[in-house]
């Protein structure tokens, strides 16, 4: 098994230049705060076909500080926060709560970009969950409802059985709340853009809250509101 892991991977390549496009980057352009880049960067990306560009990576970490990651979805930036929702009895639920700072990572391939944004999480209000769930699909809010996520499943037959019921909960009472579906917001300490480049110069543009450290931050979810420095990194 791992040669053929070897021989799969050794036959990868890395922004196919018949599928993807390098935009060119020019860092002295970019904004002072990091929001409008962000925005830009996600409206391109959907532009260029990228499939699901508002998904996301979510890294956490437990309370003996092992690190976790899975995909979720953006439900907002603004500056408020970068805002994504779950479970509050999830794994990432309770790994928020014991430790509340967290980091995201956009990957784009079909334009070379990614973007990373780390900083403390904070619960919103009970009610824009809800809301945000009314909005959205009967298919969100069944899977809402179908609940115990990261709790272990006895049998599909169980899954399905839930699922069911969750999903004609939501087609007949559409406003039905799920108690542990929560919103939250990431307040962004430090956001960076790499843009790939064809002679592996990549470039890397890192916004910091000018009143943090490195790896500084408050774990309360406090945002300061402090000015954003810019600074460019090695690749």
């Amino acid at each position: 098994m791992t040669t053929d892991i070897t021989a799969t991977l050794r036959s990868l390549r890395v922004w196919d230049p018949e599928v993807t496009t390098l935009p060119p980057f020019d860092p002295a352009t970019a904004p002072d705060d990091p929001l409008p880049l962000f925005a830009e960067w996600l409206a391109g990306a959907a532009a260029a076909g990228q499939p699901e560009p508002h998904t996301m990576s979510l890294a956490t970490a437990d309370d003996a500080g092992r690190p976790d990651v899975r995909i979720v979805m953006l439900h907002g930036a603004d500056a408020d926060g970068w805002s994504f929702a779950t479970h509050s009895v999830s794994r990432k639920g309770t790994q928020l709560a014991a430790r509340p700072y967290a980091a995201l990572c956009f990957y784009w391939p079909l334009l070379g970009r990614q973007v990373r944004v780390r900083g403390p999480v904070a619960v919103a209000p009970a009610d824009e969950a809800q809301a945000g769930l009314r909005v959205r699909s009967a298919g969100a809010l069944a899977a809402a409802l179908t609940g115990r996520q990261s709790a272990v499943l006895p049998s599909l037959d169980e899954l399905t059985r839930a699922s069911e019921a969750a999903w004609e909960q939501a087609r007949e009472a559409p406003d039905t709340p799920a108690p542990t579906w929560t919103l939250y917001r990431l307040r962004a300490r430090e956001v960076e853009f790499f843009q790939g480049d064809p002679d592996r110069r990549h470039l890397r543009l890192a916004y910091r809250r000018a009143d943090d450290g490195a790896d500084a931050g408050a774990d309360d979810g406090a945002d300061t509101g402090g000015a954003w420095s810019r600074l460019l990194l090695w690749p």
